[in-house]
């Protein structure tokens, strides 16, 4: 006979544990506890069976796994905390008796600091793990940088996450990294390539930011430290590989005056300051031997290289193959003595990348003072542009702060076209660029030769990686629809960028208006399918013309015999109605006299057409009934979920394109 088990002590009984629990085994506060397992990454779980969990309880508890809580006991964080909850008691002892030079002595010396670098080491092993986990760490920082201080943030933490948000903006413009954007009504969406993992990230827009008093900001920041420890082991580890100083240097000075970037400098480890106006400095001199064995090693690449391209020529010529396109592994040596195969991944500063990486770098952009300088300038710089000008009031570090510079290429306004400004010249060298034609509001008139663009513009250019078209975009213009880069129409739902078939109520209309324009001109006969349509129609609207003329003549004698004025008939319908019906009978009157019985050939073949669709639609469904009834009731279950599923995305589709078909056909009213 088997030994019996005793209840509680295995299964879900033993594999979980409540909070109530954990937190006697730990022995520590339940804020302290939240904490600790938001740094170590501790969740919690859902058993299978509640009741068993809780011993048989099925009062409402939350549960983690036991052997999480068992790990967390030899955590030196908890240490910590118990430090710290000593330190607070003789704290609180000293302010009591009123010995403040002893509190302050406390405060600096023997307040226990936590560090969490070993819980970074411990949660990602490798670097391509913390920067697949950036995603979060990223939004959370751009949220408390963008936030205002008080008395929950302080403003420390403000200002810590102001300066690793701009170190992260500057290396993804040295490194071209950044890959797609989109405004939403939250903030920006940015997409950045980071050794080799996407990286999405939300940053709001600078607004007045209005705190919510009902939000827990202990669990915030504490999410913050980690993410902030992170996040500066990950710039760390790319400025290195860069070959970049890390921290790079501020400005403080620049900073109070808005620089934003620019009030950071950046510099190599090797060269000293870095060009392109991230950073001024004094380059570092070589000696000549150095210089006599670089300019070797280059002479020798060239020849190496030279070699390299002159054999598969030469191969060929033997009669060899050439397997041209295969990948290329790099053997890197292990420190047990093994090599491992690195497979090299591509530049995206070279080929079709380095045209995209590049699409602004010929252009000098201005700025309006209404348009978002921060994000423009992040997205201008991550693609080539590095002049980049705009109004003195947005900051310091512009390329020029004058709205009449000749090398302006674009401006990027965000307000509607000032209507009766006279187009200011450019201004050429030696000539005073004070325009005499200022407007009461201090708006100028255009600039020749200058093309200017809505904001949109520069983030519908990032998405579709390349220079689109600027007449869409033009001040004033209406925008095309602005959507996100991530979303792919799927098969049978509904694409934004497809066109829309017509549903043929147009046609029906100008067929009616045409019938009405015969019967009208008093025409004869039966439409002839051999005749040109377009000869018709400028034959038929001169005719109505003429005809009109004569009947307002007519009409104009008769109102000046009787001395009375009639008001010309407003209902349209009603007209068209009559002209149709007038038509039908003089068709039917035709074919008669002729002994052959009236078909009205269009209604005829739609007619045969529905009849020959509804036809095929009900053999396709009876087919379908007939497979149903083979299959089992599962899997008729799941094929009629399936059918309503798809039901649903149509009927989806159908009203959203009947919907865009109607916009555009008013929009197409207008016009006319």
């Amino acid at each position: 006979m088997g030994k019996i088990k005793k209840k509680g002590a295995a299964g879900n009984a033993k594999n979980f544990i409540t909070r109530t629990q954990a937190v006697r085994k730990l022995q520590i506060s339940l804020p302290d506890f939240r904490r600790l397992c938001i740094f170590k990454g501790i969740y919690p779980r859902e058993p299978r069976n509640k009741k068993k969990a809780n011993k048989g309880s099925t009062a409402p508890a939350t549960f983690y796994y036991a052997k999480d809580i068992q790990y967390l006991l030899h955590e030196p964080v908890l240490q910590k905390f118990r430090e710290h909850k000593t330190f607070s008691k003789k704290l609180s002892k000293a302010l009591g008796r009123g010995d403040f030079s002893d509190a302050k002595r406390l405060e600096e010396v023997h307040k226990p600091r936590i560090k969490l670098d070993h819980i970074i080491k411990e949660r990602y092993p490798s670097f391509t793990d913390a920067v697949r986990d950036l995603d979060d760490a990223l939004s959370t920082i751009f949220l408390f940088a963008n936030l205002p201080s008080n008395r929950d943030i302080p403003a420390k933490t403000i200002e810590t996450c102001s300066r690793l948000a701009n170190e992260f903006q500057h290396w993804v413009i040295r490194k071209r990294a950044l890959r797609k954007s989109f405004l939403s009504i939250k903030g920006i969406y940015y997409q950045a390539e980071i050794q080799g993992q996407d990286v999405l990230w939300l940053v709001p827009y600078k607004f007045a930011q209005n705190v919510p008093g009902d939000v827990d900001f202990r669990i915030m920041l504490t999410f913050l430290d980690f993410y902030t420890t992170l996040l500066g082991f990950v710039m760390f580890r790319l400025y290195t590989l860069e070959g970049l100083v890390y921290p790079p240097k501020f400005d403080k000075e620049m900073d109070d005056k808005g620089a934003g970037l620019r009030a950071f400098m950046l510099e190599s480890k090797k060269v000293g300051a870095l060009e392109n106006g991230e950073s001024t400095g004094v380059a570092v001199k070589k000696d000549v031997s150095k210089q006599l064995e670089t300019l070797g090693e280059k002479i020798k690449e060239i020849e190496d290289k030279q070699e390299e391209d002159d054999a598969p020529a030469a191969a060929i010529e033997n009669g060899e193959t050439v397997n041209e396109g295969l990948d290329k592994f790099t053997a890197i040596p292990s420190k047990d003595g093994t090599t491992t195969d690195i497979l090299e991944q591509p530049n995206v500063d070279a080929g079709e990348g380095g045209k995209m990486a590049n699409m602004f770098s010929d252009f000098t952009i201005y700025l309006a003072r209404e348009t978002p300088r921060e994000p423009l300038e992040f997205l201008l710089r991550s693609f080539g542009c590095k002049r980049i000008g705009w109004d003195a009031v947005l900051g310091e570090g512009s390329f020029t702060t004058d709205d009449t510079d000749p090398s302006i290429t674009h401006q990027i306004v965000d307000r509607p076209p000032m209507v009766g400004l006279p187009p200011m010249p450019a201004a050429k060298e030696g000539e005073d660029t004070e325009m005499a034609n200022n407007t009461a509001n201090g708006q100028r008139g255009k600039v020749l030769g200058r093309t200017y663009v809505q904001p949109q513009y520069i983030w519908d250019c990032v998405n579709a990686g390349r220079v689109l078209r600027p007449d869409a975009y033009a001040q004033g213009a209406e925008l095309p629809p602005h959507l996100s880069p991530w979303v792919k129409a799927k098969d049978g739902e509904y694409d934004p960028t497809a066109p829309v078939a017509d549903d043929g109520e147009s046609d029906e209309e100008d067929e009616e208006v045409e019938d009405t324009k015969m019967v009208e001109n008093g025409e004869n006969g039966v439409e002839s399918e051999d005749v040109d349509e377009s000869g018709d129609d400028e034959w038929n609207g001169m005719t109505t013309e003429l005809a009109s003329e004569g009947e307002e003549e007519e009409s104009e004698d008769d109102e000046e015999e009787d001395g009375v004025v009639e008001l010309p008939s407003s209902d349209a319908e009603s007209e068209d109605e009559e002209a149709s019906a007038q038509l039908q009978h003089q068709r039917e009157l035709e074919a008669e006299a002729k002994g052959i019985a009236y078909k009205d050939e269009k209604k005829s073949k739609k007619s045969e057409a529905k009849k020959q669709a509804e036809k095929q639609k009900k053999q396709k469904e009876d087919e379908i009934e007939r497979q149903k009834m083979m299959m089992t009731k599962k899997k008729r279950k799941l094929y009629e979920r399936m059918e309503y599923g798809n039901k649903k995305k149509q009927d989806e589709k159908e009203k959203l394109e009947s919907k865009r078909r109607k916009i555009e056909r008013e929009k197409n009213k207008g016009k006319n």
